[in-house]
């Protein structure tokens, strides 16, 4: 029982630790796609919004993996309601960034 407990442990920080790493690659990617997109706006750059959107998409792919394993470590019913209402926001936002996307190509 006493492996059990350590090698729970062991997920526990380990799905913490890699849940703060994507946290951060999807914060540092909306950075430099909003300072790019700046940048591409004063420009004038017809592409800044298409490339924008296109940021905006991969860091909340990135952000959405972090809540997916977030599951992993939860042990509540609310925090897991919590969790999948987090989940099913950030869908839709990628879905509705994937169609402006898409719009923005024609």
């Amino acid at each position: 029982m006493e492996l059990l407990g350590q090698l729970e442990t062991i997920l526990h920080v380990l799905a913490e630790f890699t849940i703060i790493i994507l946290e951060f690659m999807g914060v540092s990617i909306i950075a430099a796609a909003g300072i790019r997109g700046f940048y591409n706006y004063v420009k004038g750059s017809p592409d800044t919004k298409r490339d924008l959107a296109k940021g905006l998409a991969v860091a909340l792919e990135f952000k959405m993996g972090s809540e997916i394993l977030r599951t992993v470590v939860v042990r509540q019913w609310e925090e897991i309601a919590t969790v999948a209402g987090i989940i099913l926001l950030r869908a839709a936002l990628a879905f509705l960034i994937h169609w402006e996307i898409k719009e923005e190509d024609k």
